[in-house]
């Protein structure tokens, strides 16, 4: 027989002869297994399939099977299939306000049961009364899949995540560690709710068309999926917080273009995904200039801090915010720099009505006026530095061997070559 993968949280790893783990792969809920435990493996070994177009509903236990509010006619139509010929029956959405949810039940012969709830959409693989063993198919949902299969048809799905976008569809995620139960059914959705340990309780409305990707009585941790389709980074930032959201965004932006044989380093990416969260919203402005819900970039509100923390005062507090970079680049503190962007108008307004003034601290600002980027050699520090020539007669001779080229650093006292910067530079 086959082994099928029925856990959610399954990994497989590949250690070498000493026992290292070398490499860890995340498992697919219901791919199959092609390489046994201790099995030795050479590079290119396939180590696990899947079908990557539908997803599967799989019975954990074996037993027989029990339909649930499967009324046909009503919720469930038989179609034909183009491609193959043969009739599937198929979850549809019931005419009016049904609270019914479509669900198969498995019963042991020792009386245990499993239940899965079906989302609208999903092809029956079984009938009722049928034995199945664990790790057999129940039912499989049909995924979307994109019509180009070139780098464009990845570019939504980077400008969405680039523009900190909230995805259609998105996955319900869990905000606390705890046991799932099953709510109550109202119209268009269902209620799934997550106990924690310490008593508390997250409630979450679950549309009907949503396959829901946990079972009852099964425990998930926090920021776990609820149902399937892509993250909101948002909730990945509310749940798991900063670092977690960094790390998600490099990676799916990655996963488009590795799928596309585009190889990028991921230091650029990381460098745009450290922009989009420079930001923070003030929680608690203390005794800082901040005002309540102002976004200010995070070192002013550092340094806010240190100078008030100095003087006895009560620090601000914040939490980080994930801002587009569309938003990013206007939110700039310079207005030279927003401007060169995007609504040149509508920034050089708001510059002139308020007073602002720019500072150039930035790149982009300094190359609009025609200065030295403060970076590198143009750095402040350097604006004073001069080198005196050296004569002929004093350099040093090279010895036997020796190109003459390069200066020995170590002989080089480069803080008496930096004279003290003028007062206000």
């Amino acid at each position: 027989g086959q082994t099928v993968v029925v856990s959610r949280n399954a990994k497989l790893a590949v250690s070498d002869e000493r026992g290292r783990e070398r490499e860890r792969y995340n498992l697919v809920y219901g791919s199959v297994l092609r390489v046994a435990e201790g099995e030795f493996v050479e590079p290119g070994k396939v180590l696990a399939e899947w079908d990557p177009f539908t997803s599967a509903v799989l019975s954990q236990i074996a037993g027989s099977v029990e339909f649930i509010d499967l009324i046909e006619g009503e919720n469930v139509r038989e179609e034909i299939d183009k491609l193959t010929g043969h009739s599937q029956r198929i979850v549809i959405e019931p005419i009016g306000s049904d609270r019914r949810i479509p669900t198969i039940k498995v019963r042991s012969a020792e009386d245990q049961t499993k239940q899965y709830p079906l989302a609208i959409g999903s092809h029956l693989m079984v009938s009722e009364g049928a034995q199945v063993n664990p790790g057999d198919m129940l039912a499989k949902i049909p995924r979307e899949t994109t019509k180009t299969k070139d780098i464009t048809g990845g570019l939504p799905r980077v400008v969405e995540l680039f523009e900190a976008r909230r995805p259609k569809d998105a996955a319900v995620v869990s905000e606390i560690s705890g046991v799932v139960h099953a709510g109550e059914a109202s119209r268009g959705t269902r209620k799934v709710n997550v106990e924690g340990k310490e008593g508390t309780t997250r409630e979450y409305a679950i549309p009907k068309n949503a396959h829901l990707v946990v079972q009852e009585d099964e425990w998930i941790s926090t920021g776990d999926q609820l149902t399937e389709g892509p993250i909101d980074p948002h909730d990945v930032l509310a749940v798991r917080g900063e670092t977690e959201l960094q790390r998600y965004l490099v990676d799916k932006i990655q996963e488009v273009y590795r799928t596309q044989g585009v190889t990028i380093n991921d230091k650029h990416v990381e460098t745009v995904v450290r922009q989009m969260c420079r930001f923070v919203k003030i929680t608690d402005p203390g005794d800082t200039e901040f005002l309540l819900e102002e976004q200010v970039p995070r070192y002013r509100v550092l340094d806010e801090n240190d100078r008030i923390g100095q003087l006895g005062g009560q620090a601000a507090k914040f939490a980080p915010v994930l801002l587009g970079i569309t938003k990013a680049a206007l939110a700039t503190e310079s207005f030279v720099s927003a401007a060169s962007f995007q609504e040149t108008t509508r920034v050089l307004t708001e510059a002139s009505v308020s007073g602002r003034i720019d500072h150039l601290y930035g790149l982009k600002e300094n190359v609009i006026v025609g200065r030295l980027i403060p970076a590198g050699t143009g750095t402040k520090h350097y604006h004073y530095f001069s080198v005196d020539p050296v004569p002929p007669e004093e350099m040093p001779v090279p010895e036997e061997g020796d190109s003459g080229v390069g200066v020995d650093l170590d002989d080089l006292n480069l803080a008496q070559l930096l004279p003290p910067h003028p007062e206000g530079s």
